[in-house]
């Protein structure tokens, strides 16, 4: 497995910064996000993009992720909303394909006050039905990732709607310190084994009713169980990164690269 970092925690930095720091620390991937302004939007142009693999190639790191933080659409509504956020993510995987990225990172959106859960749950199916087609063309995946927006809060429902999808390239983003707060995030590692197509490193104290934040990782009372969630992974064949979603303020980047190589070492 290959010990990466995520853009996410570094949002500020210029592309050329990010990817500096990231060699510099010791990491050998990276995730990146596409965003509505900057240097890497939709409307990033063939050179832009080149430019952006060169830079990378010239550190050694490796483009394995992006993330759709572009998105404004909810997949789970129906009418237009829906049809921004399809047409946002397909998109969104036309630049990931461009970039080397064979995954790419998405949160759905959200049910609301109008919005009920099983409505929520159909259109979020029949969108990504339509958005693997074009999945499946560029040989990129779209990963769904648990965070909390009161859907699909068990592993047994995310596995069956990732089934209801019915394509190999809608995926499953595994994030333990999103699911720490509720549950024994190794279950779903066994539960969604199959499915993982990328994975963030990240720990959990707290819990969802005391004040509790992500900490460190191997630092203090964090609730992730990491020798078990490797022991999982292994079991279900997953080699590909640990990907750090650790602020520097909370460790530096230095610290967590080398604790996820003490993780990955489990």
């Amino acid at each position: 497995m290959k010990v990466g970092i995520s853009q996410l925690i570094l949002p500020n930095l210029p592309m050329e910064a990010f990817l500096d720091q990231a060699a510099a620390a010791g990491y050998e991937c990276v995730e990146l996000c596409l965003k509505r302004a900057g240097e890497l939007t939709p409307e990033t142009d063939a050179a832009g993009l080149a430019r952006i693999v060169a830079l990378a190639r010239a550190r050694r790191l490796d483009i394995v992720s992006m993330t759709h933080s572009h998105c404004t659409g909810n997949l789970l509504e129906s009418g237009e909303a829906a049809r921004r956020s399809i047409e946002e993510t397909i998109a969104g995987l036309r630049v990931a394909a461009a970039l080397g990225a064979r995954c790419t990172l998405h949160t759905l959106g959200r049910p609301g006050p109008d919005l009920y859960y099983d409505d929520a749950y159909r259109n979020g199916v029949a969108a990504l039905r339509e958005i693997a087609r074009t999945a499946a063309e560029l040989d990129v995946a779209v990963a769904v990732e648990f965070v909390w927006n009161g859907f699909l809060f068990s592993p047994l429902e995310m596995d069956r709607f990732l089934g209801e999808c019915g394509s190999r390239h809608i995926a499953f983003y595994f994030d333990p310190g999103n699911m720490a707060v509720f549950h024994y995030p190794h279950h779903w590692a066994r539960i969604l084994g199959k499915r993982i197509r990328m994975m963030h490193a990240k720990d959990w104290t707290g819990s969802a009713l005391k004040e509790g934040g992500w900490p460190a990782l191997l630092k203090g009372s964090g609730r992730v169980d990491w020798p078990a969630i490797l022991r999982e992974l292994r079991a279900a064949g997953y080699d590909d990164a640990l990907i750090s979603e650790v602020p520097p303020a909370v460790a530096p980047i230095e610290e967590t690269a080398r604790s996820i190589r003490k993780i990955l070492a489990m």
